[in-house]
């Protein structure tokens, strides 16, 4: 209906049906628009279908109004004292004439003081050492059994199970589906993470949950969450937003994933790579053995002309040890002596070493090079020359001989 006035005279006056009913009307063209305050004065009710509180700015307050169903979607957990942010438009209650304000959609704000709380949570837990290096695990390389805590319709459960499946058919997957998003979603990703970390068969637990705002993944830097990261039984790899998302549970994890398929890549090897890496070590093996076979046998060959030449060169040894043996006894023995014309002069059979042992007229024997002559002895002198063939001494006594005559030897 149309906005009409009564006239008096020359006067045009609205009754308050008519007034309330024009500026409605004319607030209906207004645009939407974002209003900042303080939640106040919450009330949601099963029964109602909207939801109301009061928006509040030092003594200055508007009255929102929020669809019931639109409210409980955004799953806010919101508090009185919370400072939000609400779009919608304003509108006017005909029947008492109340400004009032009609919401779309709530977000907090402040996130600045949502991140200084994160960052003071975040240097109380790295003094304790739950971020350390030290305190990560390693993986399992063929996990038995794999846990996954994740929302119950999230995109990233359905990724994560498909890339693990890629990857490794025969993976055994265990899902624990919580809230991931909202006040309740801390308790819920804790309960979760304890049932399915306390099963015997699990060797690793993925956390993940897809993008979202910095709102959305507050739960996941929640404390209760990353103490329960920090001290889960079995490695924890979180694969929680996208790569530029840095939640506190991302610091405590024994692994970080960027994206559900890099989580895959973590916790399952690739079969077909797998396939790959035996063929080439079975390929390097039957290479190898080949190659030490070649070269035993090559060091048997040698072995075995070594054996063959051993004897002959023992042999040549042994023969070049006596030869030198020989020349040098020969060179040692009297006969090498006499050839340079010395002889060996006996008496009685034994050497002659000194001219005061025999008498003149004895008989000795001379032993030459080549042959042997006896001789008697015709005179001892210690001073002069030889009175026959030759002169023996012992220091200065030399000893003079006759040569006997053939027939004198004979007899």
């Amino acid at each position: 209906m149309k906005a009409e006035a009564l006239v008096y005279g020359d006067r045009r006056v609205y009754p308050v049906s008519s007034f309330n009913r024009g500026v409605a009307r004319w607030l209906g063209r207004l645009p939407g628009v974002w209003v900042e305050g303080e939640v106040t004065e919450l009330r949601r009710n099963e029964r109602w279908t909207s939801v109301f509180f009061t928006l509040r700015e030092g003594r200055a307050s508007l009255s929102i109004s929020i669809s019931r169903t639109a409210f409980d979607r955004l799953d806010l957990g919101l508090a009185d004292g919370e400072k939000v942010h609400v779009f919608g438009r304003a509108e006017l209650f005909e029947a008492k004439g109340e400004l009032r304000f009609r919401a779309q959609t709530v977000e907090r704000f402040g996130l600045g003081a949502h991140l200084a709380e994160i960052e003071r949570l975040k240097a109380k837990l790295a003094a304790e050492g739950l971020f350390a290096p030290e305190r990560k695990r390693p993986l399992p390389r063929f996990p038995r059994r794999i846990g996954i805590v994740t929302g119950n319709d999230a995109a990233a459960k359905g990724d994560l199970i498909t890339a693990i499946t890629v990857r490794w058919p025969p993976a055994r997957i265990l899902v624990a589906e919580t809230l991931v998003q909202g006040p309740r979603a801390p308790a819920g990703i804790v309960s979760a993470l304890g049932r399915v970390a306390g099963l015997a068969d699990i060797d690793v637990v993925v956390v993940a949950r897809g993008g979202g705002s910095f709102e959305d993944l507050l739960p996941f830097s929640d404390e209760t969450v990353v103490r329960a990261v920090a001290d889960c039984r079995v490695p924890v790899v979180s694969a929680v937003g996208h790569e530029q998302d840095t939640p506190l549970c991302d610091l405590a994890a024994d692994a970080r994933a960027s994206t559900p398929t890099a989580a895959a890549r973590l916790v399952v090897p690739d079969l077909d790579e797998l396939k790959g890496e035996l063929r080439r070590s079975r390929e390097a093996l039957e290479r190898n053995a080949r190659h030490a076979l070649e070269r035993d046998r090559e060091r048997l060959e040698r072995l075995a002309d070594r054996l063959r030449a051993a004897p002959r060169l023992l042999l040549e040894r042994r023969r070049s040890g006596l030869a030198l043996a020989g020349a040098r006894l020969r060179t040692l023995s009297p006969r090498a002596t006499l050839g340079r014309g010395y002889a060996i002069v006996r008496a009685g059979g034994e050497a002659l070493r000194d001219a005061a042992t025999v008498s003149p007229g004895d008989r000795i024997d001379v032993e030459l090079a080549a042959g042997t002559l006896g001789a008697r002895v015709d005179e001892v002198s210690r001073a002069g020359a030889a009175a026959a063939s030759g002169i023996f001494a012992r220091g200065d006594l030399p000893l003079q001989i006759t040569p006997l005559r053939a027939d004198e030897g004979r007899a």
